[in-house]
């Protein structure tokens, strides 16, 4: 599956009500750890379709990033059932991240 881009006008639609386990990574444009973070982000949507994948661009959707305590970047949060049920802060391994996902 492809990494769905979020923004404050469908984040309730994609994540809070999606039927499967979620992962977010909440990241800026501007921020080199992001980009390091964005190639294992898009192989964890290629290699898990029972994961929905999604990127939140925090200085375009701030309100968001606040409500669930972002307050640095990179931050991978994982959704199960409209809830948030595990955050990760800074550059994480691959493994890491699938672990949890389990």
């Amino acid at each position: 599956m492809s990494v769905t881009i979020l923004d404050e006008s469908n984040f309730e639609q994609e994540i809070l009500q999606a039927d499967k386990t979620c992962l977010v990574d909440f990241f800026a444009t501007w921020c080199g750890p992001c980009k390091m973070m964005a190639p294992v982000i898009d192989e964890i949507a290629s290699e898990n379709p029972d994961v929905k994948v999604a990127k939140l661009d925090v200085d375009e959707a701030d309100e968001i990033a606040e409500q669930y305590g972002v307050m640095s970047i990179p931050t991978l949060i994982i959704f199960k059932n409209g809830e948030a049920v595990k955050t990760f802060v800074g550059v994480q391994s691959k493994e890491d991240i699938l672990a949890a996902l389990k």
